[in-house]
């Protein structure tokens, strides 16, 4: 299997993707992102000056690091897809992190406008990521209208709980022909190495970093939590069994 991540034909190297939100400033965010060694970064679009520029976009240009624009804080299809195009203009990238949410008590996707927005962007050209439910159907639906990769959720955002349900996390893996990505509820190294032992493609990660004592040493965990799912996985776990089993036999061949 690759080591490289590939998406829509692009590849990185780095199979941990950072967000900046949360950040408290830009030489704490900027130890963070080296530390990680991510290649890619979201920015929200709703919450970024692109004109006057906050900072943030400057020091990921100066990092060669992608920028990944997302439409955090649209409620509907329409917003997301205007933020989208605003985004294109801008940054000059037709890739987006798709994100429309129901409610502020949540921040769980609103499927119905996720699917629609989906549609609407990937026949005008876009390379959408769509962040979604743990929902193997809704996953399916989206890889479906041409997404590049699907993002389901591990719980719900900043909660840090972790991945609520492993199971769904792995179907949707089983079906998918595009990159899973992790996204959201990532609470400690832990619950990275675990999505990728689950059978991700990568982790997208903010607040877990940007809100811990010490981001940059988060941030190093994180990256080392990713590689160690990626190398548990592709080394193979042995099998769950009921009854113990001996390590090795006795020198008379039975079991000890």
């Amino acid at each position: 299997m690759d080591d490289r991540l590939t998406i829509a034909g692009r590849e990185f190297g780095s199979r941990l993707i950072m967000g900046t939100g949360g950040a408290t400033g830009l030489l704490e965010l900027e130890r963070a992102l080296v530390a990680a060694g991510t290649e890619m970064t979201t920015v929200s679009m709703r919450r970024t000056d692109t004109s006057g520029g906050t900072g943030v976009l400057d020091l990921l240009r100066r990092l060669g690091i992608e920028v990944l624009p997302n439409t955090a804080g649209s409620r509907t299809a329409a917003e997301a897809v205007l933020t989208a195009r605003l985004a294109r203009e801008a940054l000059q990238t037709n890739w987006v992190k798709l994100e429309v949410v129901a409610d502020d008590d949540t921040l769980l996707p609103d499927p119905v406008e996720l699917l629609d927005a989906a549609e609407q962007l990937v026949a005008d050209g876009f390379v959408v990521l769509a962040y979604t439910n743990d929902d193997p159907v809704l996953a399916t639906r989206l890889e479906g209208l041409g997404c590049a990769a699907v993002m389901p959720l591990g719980s719900p955002i900043g909660t840090g709980l972790g991945i609520r349900n492993p199971h769904n996390i792995e179907l949707i893996v089983a079906r998918a022909g595009v990159p899973v990505i992790l996204d959201a509820g990532v609470g400690t190294a832990s619950d990275a190495a675990l999505a990728m032992e689950l059978g991700c493609d990568a982790v997208l990660l903010a607040t877990a970093v940007t809100r811990a004592n010490e981001p940059a040493r988060m941030a190093r965990a994180m990256r080392s939590a990713v590689q160690a799912g990626w190398d548990a996985r592709l080394a193979g776990r042995i099998p769950r069994r009921f009854w113990a089993q001996a390590s090795s036999p006795d020198r008379d061949g039975a079991n000890g």
